[in-house]
């Protein structure tokens, strides 16, 4: 009878584990969308978790139709605005920057971030008349000075593809939201599955037993129970990066897929516990409910995007929720 043993602790498919370079986390990729463009997109930030009540809708289910309990993770959402457009042509290796077009008016605190460009007129997009254009995206930022729980006023800066329809549509679109606000539901409605990208928490120099969930020694090995066996065979003469030793733990940047949005709000009064969530407060502006976790502590920028493995076969309206908690999430 074979032995019974504990699956590993965490992922062996991450490597380096080093620490992220910024808490903004950054997208390599956008799924291919059908439709009207809109933006492929978002930001919020994370306030905490509770949980909720959803009726079950699928079909095969043995609580189908019923009530069933769900954790649930808020993200304050308020409006991001437009700050550019900018345009990509092909080039030998692969997508290149053909040029950019900054709105005006923009957040005096922007400049903090980075040297703002100067003020562009509509005209400015003539100048690209003559360029084969193969990809939009904009170039949006946060405005956490319209949240109570977080102290960093700063915006963060990010660029959000233009995806659905043709090159032309995409671009009249980006066009129209240059300098203005866009709000979640011009990126996704409730119901649907997105991406969620963050950096998770951080903890630290830690040891092989934590970080990657090795046995303890010997209690007979009289000097170190929580070290590694040994690194590795004699030859070649260095140590391979399998052999697992101690190093930074969190802090990394994560991807989750298929998480959905249950719920999107506008009055934060009806989700907020009682005291406040830890850690943040009272949530004022447009939220959502995002079923299960999300990487990261509390404050923390999380960025949505389209799902790239999107279920074929689900429910496509939105849950039908009939009750979230508001009990104190401050203890006894």
């Amino acid at each position: 009878m074979p032995q019974r043993r504990r699956p590993k602790r965490g992922s062996q498919g991450y490597g380096p584990r080093k620490r992220a370079k910024s808490q903004r986390p950054r997208l390599d990729s956008w799924p291919e969308i059908e439709g009207t463009p809109k933006i492929q997109g978002f930001a919020g930030y994370k306030a905490g978790m509770t949980h909720a009540f959803v009726v079950d809708k699928r079909a095969k289910s043995t609580t189908s139709g019923m009530e069933v309990q769900t954790p649930v993770t808020v993200l304050e959402v308020p409006p991001m605005k437009i700050a550019a457009v900018r345009l990509y042509e092909n080039s030998t290796v692969g997508l290149k920057t053909a040029g950019e077009v900054w709105a005006n008016d923009l957040d005096p605190l922007l400049e903090k971030k980075m040297r703002v460009p100067k003020e562009h007129t509509p005209e400015t997009f003539a100048r690209y008349d003559g360029i084969d254009i193969e990809d939009v995206r904009v170039l949006a930022y946060t405005q956490p000075k319209l949240l109570t729980g977080v102290s960093k006023k700063v915006p963060e800066l990010m660029e959000l593809r233009i995806g659905g329809g043709t090159i032309e549509e995409r671009l009249a679109y980006a066009k129209g939201i240059l300098g203005t606000e866009v709000t979640i539901t011009d990126f996704t409605p409730e119901g649907s599955f997105v991406d969620v990208v963050a950096v998770t928490k951080g903890k630290g120099f830690q040891g092989a037993v934590k970080r990657w969930g090795i046995k303890l020694l010997s209690h007979r090995n009289s000097k170190h129970r929580r070290l590694y066996g040994n690194l590795g065979p004699k030859r070649p003469g260095y140590v391979r990066g399998t052999v697992p030793m101690a190093g930074q733990v969190g802090y990394h940047q994560r991807t989750e897929f298929n998480k959905r949005i249950i719920k999107v709000g506008d009055e934060g009064a009806e989700i907020n516990p009682k005291g406040g969530f830890l850690n943040y407060g009272e949530v004022r502006n447009t939220y959502i409910l995002v079923s299960g976790s999300v990487p990261g502590p509390t404050k923390r920028i999380i960025r949505l995007r389209d799902a790239h493995r999107a279920p074929k076969k689900v429910d496509a309206g939105a849950p039908e929720i009939t009750y979230v908690s508001t009990e104190s999430k401050q203890g006894a």
